[in-house]
């Protein structure tokens, strides 16, 4: 079952990491800096598209931001 705070936790550690801003992710999404701070809040999820895009920038697993595994390796 999908824990959106884990989600979240993963988007706002992934983000800091790389010294963002949310409004640099709300860009990159095409989403309100409102929507992206949701996301990290675990208020709410995101469309497969954004995942993707989520985890193409930030070179981890679907898998990974979605909790399944925590093992961020890219494939």
């Amino acid at each position: 079952m999908l824990d959106l705070n884990i989600f979240g936790e993963r988007l706002r550690c992934l983000r800091k990491e790389k010294n963002l801003v949310l409004a640099d992710i709300a860009k990159l999404l095409d989403v309100s800096t409102t929507q992206a701070g949701d996301m990290e809040n675990g208020k709410t999820g995101t469309s497969l598209y954004r995942l993707v895009i989520l985890a193409e920038f930030y070179h981890v697993s679907t898998d990974y931001l979605l909790g399944i595994t925590d093992d961020p390796t890219w494939r």
